[in-house]
């Protein structure tokens, strides 16, 4: 494929429209942004342009299909995409970690290419779906790297399984608990089925926010429309609602070594409160903040996350 030409700058589209990921914060901030939702945009793809994605594959998890990409070898290295994702949200990442390791992408239950079936899902859903994909796969040790709503279940899953994890990413990280006066009943703005509510969702995420025209707009809606992950998302809503498997007061139970990856122009989990909220909470941990950055490092800064990643990977210090 062709560094910055059209496949790749479509692709770059659907990456981003696959980052409508879940938060625990993004209803305040998405109050405080709704008078510049209007913001007319157009983004790039990132300057190296993303490879070729690897062929899919699938095994079956808990009776359910379970599509995943992999590449290289090595160590594992898990990628774990967040709400409304899949493993697309990782087409600029896999051939710079597979050079070393073996990365492995799947699309989480119920998302992507993968089985979609009508459960209450939950974090945890998602923690004992990755433990059985990694007894199929003959994955006995792994690193997570995980984005926001990958984050907060490679994070529980850390607790659960300890010496099932190697090292752990944790990348504008959701899980805690929202705060008082968060609105949760606006927590519907994660699953947009108008073009308003993309215009109102997509500045939340991105820092470059000059790409939000009519036809991206249209795209990125007939893409959510077309994902089939309706009812996965709002199933998960609702757990959030319920205060189901949140981290706080645990995170100081995961003894892997952590990085934790943020953008500072993030306004879904905003790094003043969770980023930096993780990182009191995992004093061990270190902190990569990346500058003109919203919530999907990977995509945004896609050369300066992998070049971090692999260095924390191989265990170098800053």
């Amino acid at each position: 494929m062709r560094k910055n030409g059209k496949g790749a700058r479509a692709l770059t589209r659907v990456a981003l429209m696959a980052a409508f990921v879940i938060s625990a914060g993004c209803l305040r901030d998405a109050a405080a942004q709704g008078a510049r939702a209007h913001v007319p945009f157009t983004l790039g793809p990132p300057a190296q342009g993303p490879a070729a994605a690897p062929p899919g594959k699938e095994v079956t998890v808990f009776g359910q299909k379970i599509h995943y990409v992999e590449a290289g070898s090595g160590p594992a290295v898990v990628l774990l995409h967040g709400l409304g994702g899949s493993t697309v949200n990782w087409a600029f990442n896999v051939q710079a970690l597979a050079q070393k390791y073996r990365v492995i992408v799947p699309d989480q239950i119920g998302f992507g290419r993968s089985d979609k079936p009508f459960i209450n899902y939950r974090v945890g859903t998602y923690a004992d779906f990755l433990d059985k994909f990694l007894d199929e796969l003959k994955v006995e040790k792994a690193s997570l790297v995980g984005n926001s709503m990958g984050g907060w279940v490679a994070a529980l899953y850390a607790l659960q399984r300890p010496a099932r994890v190697e090292r752990l990413v944790l990348v504008d990280s959701a899980g805690f608990r929202p705060p008082k006066e968060f609105d949760l009943s606006a927590l519907i703005g994660l699953n947009p089925s108008t073009r308003e509510g993309v215009r109102q969702l997509a500045p939340l995420i991105f820092a470059n926010r000059q790409w939000l025209n009519d036809a991206a707009v249209d795209q990125m809606l007939a893409q959510r429309i077309s994902a089939g992950d309706g009812h996965t998302i709002q199933s998960l809503v609702e757990s959030i609602h319920r205060g189901e498997d949140m981290l706080d007061g645990r995170l100081g139970g995961i003894k892997q070594p952590t990085l934790i990856v943020w953008g500072r122009e993030d306004g879904l989990t905003p790094l003043a409160r969770e980023g930096e909220r993780f990182k009191r909470e995992m004093p061990g941990a270190q902190l990569v903040v990346f500058d003109n950055c919203g919530h999907i490092p990977q995509v945004e800064k896609a050369a300066e996350f992998n070049a971090a990643v692999l260095k924390f990977l191989a265990g170098e210090t800053r």
